[in-house]
C-alpha cells in the first residue's frame, strides 16, 4: 500500500529526467543534485526531497479498500442464499423471523470483516518492519537509514551482499561487481567503474558506471549517489510488469481449505436429507428450508483459513517484538516442527563484541596495549611497528565523531587495538593512502591492501593461518627477515585457538610499484609474515540456557562455523553445545565425503569448524535426507543457497547481508541465538492455539449438526429456529473463538518432541474428540428436548437453545489446555476469554428474560427451576472433557 505522498510524487524535473547521467562527471554529478559527496544531504534538504519526490518504493498489486473487504463477508453463494430466504421468508408475511435473520447476518459480516482487516494490518506491519535498510552519509555522518527514506542525492555506501536500493551513479568502486541478471538478464556480475561513458545510447547493461535498484552487489566496496528512486529507477519503469499476488496460503491453510471444501459437501448432504424429512413429516417447506440452510451456514466453517491467518499474523507482529521479524508467514506453523537448529558462533551464540586480548609478533607475545615507540613511525622494518600499520591500514573500521566506531566487529576490535598502541587510522592513511584491495570473501578468508608510502608501495594481508601462512616465504624479525618456522606458528595459533581465541594472521609485502593486476595470485603470494591477532568473543549470557531449553525440547543445537576449531569447541563447551572432549568436524573431513557418510557423520556431530557455504548446504541436505527438519542462520552472500535449502532460513538482522535476508524466512533482529528459541516456543504455542481453535469450533459444529439432524429420527419436532441457529454460531464462533488466539502457552510446551511437519491438525485425537464430544453435546441436548417436549413444558425449545449454547461455553473453558485442568490452568490466565464466556452468557440470557427479544428468539422465559436444570446440564460436556484429560494424564490415552 503506497505512501500518499508516493501517490502524489510527479514526475521529476526536466533537468533530472532528461539528464543521461553515465555520460557525466562526478562533479558534474553531485552539482546538478546538489549535494557534497564528503558530507551528504542535511536532515532537512532530505525531507524537502521526500515531499517533492515521494518515497523510494514502487507500489504493489492495488489493495481492497475497506468497502469491498466488508461486501466480501457477503458474497459467500450460502450467505446469499440465506439472505434470499430470509426475503422471501418476510415476503410470505414472517417479518420479524427475516429481519432478525439478515440483522444476525450483518453482524457475523462485521465481525468477520474486523477479523479480515486486523489480520491485513498485522501483515502490513510486519511488512514495514522488513524493510531492508542501507548506510547513508547524512550531515558528515554515516549512518543507518530504510531504504524508503533515500532521496535523489543522498549518498550511499555499498558492500558486497547489498541490494542496490536506488538507482545510483557510482563515485567509488573498489573491485565493485554487481548482478544485473534481474534487470538485464546478463548472468555474469558485471564490473564496475566510475569513469565518465560517452555514449548516451548505452544499452543499460553497458553503463558500468551506474547500479540499479534491485540488482545485487557481489563483490567489492563502493559509493553511489542517488540519481532516482520509486517509480523514477529503471526497475520502476517496468513495475506494472512485477506485480504478484502475494496473498500465498500456508500449508495449514491448504489443508484446512480442502477439509472445508469437503466437510461442506457433507453438511450440504445432511442438510437436504433434513429438508426432505421435515417436509415429509409436515413441516412448512419455508421453514425447513430456512433451517437447513442457516445449519449450513453456521456448519460449514468457511472462516477456518482466515483465522488461521489471523492468528499466524498477529503472532508474527509479536514475535517481531521479541526481534524475531518473520518474512514468511509458513514459517510461523513450521517453527513447531523444528528438529535442528544449526547456527553460526559469532554474534548468534556469543556477544560480537570482538576484543584483542592477545598479539603475537615474530613468534613473541605482546601486550594488546603495547605503546608504539620512539622513531617507529619510518621504520618500515620493524615488525611491531608493521603489525600495528597493518591492523590500522587493512581496515575498513570507521570512527564517527561523538558516535561509535562503524564495521565489522573483528574489524572493530583490531582497530581499537591499533588505535590504543598509538597507531590512529586516519593520520596513518594520510600518509599512506589505500590506492588498490582485495576485498575479504570466504574462499580465500583473506583481505588485502595495498598503500603508497613516501617511498614505495606496501600491501598488507590479513586472513585466517591456515590460509595466510602458506603464502608467506619469511618471518620478519627484530633482526631482519628469517626462515618462516610455518610448524611452530600454527601450533602457537592453534594454542591461541584452542583458548577460546579467534587468531588472524597478519603478513605484508614491499613493491617498487603497484602491480598493474590486482588478483590474489598476483598480490597474495611470497608475503612476509608479521605475528597473530587473538580476540575473544565470549557467549552471550543467555546463550546456555538456550541450549538447554532447546535440548530439553527435543531439539538438536548444532555450531556450524568458519571459525576455528579450538575455538568453536571451546566456545560450544561452555555454552552447552558439546561436552569438552566431544570431538569437531572440520572442513577437510567433509571433503570427498559420500552422501551415506556424511549422513552418518551428520548424526553424530554438533560443531563444525572451518566450513565453507558450499559445505553448509550439503549439512543440511543430508539432515534432511535423515528426515530432520532443519533451521538454518546465515549473514553472508555465499549462505543464501544453504538458508533457501534449510525448512527455515534463518537471517542476522544486524550483520546479515540484504541477499540473505531475502533468502530467509525469518530475520533475528539482535543476532541472538536465544531468540531462535523464544520463535520456537512462540511457534508452537500459536499452533497449538489454532488446534484449540479447530477442536472448539468443529466440536460446536458437530453438537449442533448432531441435534438437529438426529431429533427427527426420535420422532422429535426440529429442536432449534433458523434464527437460533445464526445466533448460536454468531455468539459462540465470534469473541470465544478468537480468544483462544490469545491463549497462554502450555505448561510443558517446550519439554515436548517436535511436531512431525506432515501431521494433520486433526492428528493427536482431535478428530475423536471433535465425534465424541459433538455426540455428547447432541445428545444432552436431544436429552433435555425429549424430556421437557414429553413433559409438555412450552419452553423445551428454549430450553434446547439454552442448554446447546452454554454447552459450547463449557467446552471453550475445558480445551483451554490439553492435558491440565481448569484449575491448573488457573481461570483468569486469559480474562479476554473469560469475558467472552461472560458475554455470551449475559447476551443468552437476554434471549429469554429481556421481553422485547422473546419474540425475535421466539423464546420463553424459563423457571429458576428450569434455568438451573439447563445450567446443571450445560456442565456435562466441560466435566466429560476434563475427564478425558485427567485419563491423559494418568497416561491411558495418547497425548496429542
Amino acid at each position: 500500500m503506497t505512501n500518499q505522498s508516493d501517490a502524489n510524487a510527479g514526475p521529476p524535473p526536466p533537468s533530472q529526467a532528461d539528464t543521461v547521467w553515465h555520460t557525466l562527471s562526478i562533479p558534474d554529478v553531485t552539482q546538478r543534485l546538489e549535494v557534497n559527496p564528503q558530507t551528504g544531504l542535511s536532515t532537512r534538504e532530505a525531507r524537502r526531497r521526500t515531499r517533492r519526490y515521494g518515497h523510494n518504493t514502487i507500489p504493489e498489486h492495488r489493495q481492497r479498500s475497506l468497502t469491498r473487504i466488508f461486501i466480501d463477508q457477503f458474497t459467500d453463494f450460502m450467505i446469499l442464499v440465506l439472505i434470499g430466504a430470509a426475503i422471501v421468508s418476510g415476503m410470505l408475511g414472517q417479518r420479524m423471523d427475516a429481519l432478525a435473520i439478515i440483522i444476525i447476518v450483518v453482524l457475523n459480516g462485521i465481525i468477520g470483516f474486523v477479523q479480515e482487516y486486523r489480520a491485513d494490518r498485522a501483515m502490513q506491519a510486519i511488512k514495514k518492519l522488513a524493510t531492508p535498510t542501507t548506510r547513508v552519509q547524512r550531515e558528515e555522518q554515516v549512518v543507518p537509514l530504510s531504504t524508503l527514506d533515500l532521496v535523489p542525492g543522498d549518498i550511499v555506501l555499498l558492500e558486497a551482499g547489498d541490494l542496490i536500493p536506488a538507482d545510483l551513479r557510482l563515485v567509488e568502486a573498489v573491485q565493485f561487481k554487481v548482478d544485473e541478471s534481474a534487470l538485464t538478464g546478463e548472468s555474469v556480475p558485471v564490473d564496475k567503474q566510475t569513469a565518465p561513458l560517452d555514449d548516451p545510447n548505452l544499452s543499460l547493461g553497458d553503463r558500468r558506471n551506474m547500479a540499479y535498484k534491485g540488482t545485487l552487489m557481489t563483490y567489492g566496496r563502493g559509493t553511489g549517489v542517488v540519481i532516482g528512486t520509486g517509480l523514477h529507477t529503471e526497475l520502476g519503469k517496468i513495475a506494472s510488469l512485477l506485480h504478484k499476488d502475494e496473498d500465498i496460503k500456508t500449508p495449514l491453510q491448504q489443508r484446512l481449505t480442502v477439509f472445508g471444501r469437503r466437510l461442506a459437501l457433507a453438511v450440504l448432504a445432511i442438510c437436504i436429507v433434513l429438508f426432505a424429512v421435515g417436509v415429509l413429516r409436515g413441516e412448512p417447506p419455508v421453514l425447513m428450508f430456512l433451517t437447513a440452510v442457516s445449519l449450513a451456514v453456521a456448519a460449514i466453517p468457511e472462516a477456518l483459513p482466515a483465522v488461521v491467518t489471523i492468528s499466524l499474523a498477529l503472532g508474527a507482529r509479536k514475535m517481531a517484538k521479541k526481534q524475531a521479524l518473520i518474512r514468511r508467514l509458513p514459517a510461523v506453523e513450521t517453527l513447531g516442527s523444528v528438529t535442528y537448529i544449526c547456527s553460526d558462533k559469532t554474534g548468534t551464540l556469543t556477544q560480537n563484541s570482538m576484543r584483542v586480548e592477545q598479539i603475537s609478533v615474530a613468534g613473541d607475545i605482546l601486550s594488546p596495549s603495547a605503546s608504539k615507540q620512539p622513531g617507529l613511525e619510518a621504520d618500515l622494518q620493524n615488525p611491531i611497528h608493521l603489525f600495528f600499520m597493518a591492523l590500522a591500514l587493512n581496515n575498513d573500521a570507521k570512527a564517527q565523531t561523538g558516535g561509535p566506531t562503524l564495521g565489522d566487529p573483528t574489524e572493530i576490535a583490531l582497530y581499537l587495538a591499533a588505535s590504543k598502541a598509538g597507531y590512529d587510522k586516519d593520520p596513518l592513511e594520510a600518509t599512506n593512502p589505500r590506492i588498490q584491495e582485495l576485498p575479504f570473501d570466504s574462499d580465500r578468508q583473506c583481505m588485502t591492501t595495498l598503500h603508497r608510502t613516501p617511498q614505495s608501495v606496501i600491501s598488507f594481508t590479513k586472513g585466517s593461518p591456515e590460509k595466510l601462512l602458506p603464502l608467506c616465504e619469511s618471518m620478519l624479525t627484530q633482526t631482519g627477515p628469517d626462515c618462516l618456522p610455518t610448524e611452530r606458528l600454527l601450533e602457537q595459533a592453534e594454542h591461541m585457538a584452542n583458548e577460546g581465541l579467534r587468531v588472524l594472521a597478519v603478513a605484508y609485502h614491499h613493491w617498487d610499484e603497484a602491480p598493474s593486476k590486482i588478483t590474489p595470485s598476483v598480490v597474495e603470494r611470497q608475503l612476509t609474515f608479521l605475528g597473530f591477532a587473538g580476540m575473544m568473543d565470549p557467549p552471550r549470557e543467555e546463550a546456555a540456557q538456550a541450549v538447554a531449553l532447546c535440548q530439553s525440547a527435543g531439539i538438536t543445537p548444532v555450531m556450524i562455523t568458519g571459525d576455528h576449531p579450538g575455538t568453536a569447541k571451546a566456545i560450544a563447551s561452555r555454552v552447552g553445545v558439546i561436552k569438552q572432549e566431544t570431538t569437531v568436524v572440520t572442513g577437510q573431513n567433509l571433503e570427498h565425503r559420500s552422501p551415506e557418510e556424511l549422513s552418518h557423520l551428520v548424526e553424530q556431530t554438533r560443531v563444525y569448524a572451518r566450513i565453507t557455504p558450499a559445505q553448509k548446504i550439503a549439512i543440511v541436505k543430508s539432515l534432511q535426507t535423515r528426515g530432520e527438519f532443519v533451521a538454518m542462520t546465515g549473514d553472508g552472500v555465499n549462505d543464501a543457497p544453504a538458508l533457501n535449502q534449510a525448512n527455515i532460513g534463518i537471517a542476522m538482522g544486524q550483520t546479515g547481508t540484504d541477499v540473505a535476508r531475502e533468502a530467509s524466512d525469518m530475520i533475528l533482529l539482535d543476532d541472538n541465538f536465544a531468540t531462535i528459541v523464544t520463535a520456537v516456543r512462540d511457534g508452537r504455542r500459536i499452533y497449538d492455539n489454532i488446534r484449540k481453535f479447530v477442536k472448539y469450533t468443529m466440536t460446536s459444529n458437530s453438537g449442533e449438526i448432531w441435534t438437529i439432524f438426529l431429533a427427527p429420527l426420535f420422532g422429535l419436532p426440529i429442536p432449534l429456529l433458523p434464527i437460533q441457529i445464526l445466533w448460536i454460531n454468531l455468539v459462540t464462533d465470534g469473541l470465544p473463538g478468537l480468544a483462544l488466539a490469545l491463549e497462554p502457552e502450555e505448561r510443558n510446551i517446550m519439554q515436548r518432541p517436535p511436531r512431525p511437519p506432515n501431521e494433520s491438525i486433526f492428528a493427536g485425537g482431535l478428530w475423536q474428540h471433535i465425534l465424541w464430544v459433538g455426540l455428547l453435546m447432541g445428545g444432552v441436548s436431544l436429552a433435555t428436548e425429549m424430556w421437557a417436549y414429553e413433559a409438555d413444558l412450552g419452553q423445551w425449545q428454549t430450553m434446547v437453545f439454552t442448554v446447546l449454547t452454554l454447552s459450547q461455553m463449557g467446552h471453550v473453558l475445558a480445551i483451554r489446555a490439553e492435558q491440565d485442568s481448569f484449575l491448573q490452568r488457573g481461570p483468569l490466565s486469559n480474562p479476554l476469554l473469560l469475558g467472552a464466556v461472560l458475554l455470551t452468557f449475559v447476551l443468552q440470557m437476554a434471549t429469554i428474560y429481556v421481553p422485547f427479544l422473546n419474540p425475535v428468539f421466539h423464546t420463553m422465559p424459563l423457571t429458576l427451576n428450569q434455568l438451573g436444570l439447563c445450567l446443571l446440564l450445560s456442565t456435562i460436556v466441560f466435566f466429560a472433557v476434563e475427564l478425558e484429560k485427567w485419563i491423559r494424564r494418568r497416561g491411558w490415552l495418547p497425548r496429542p
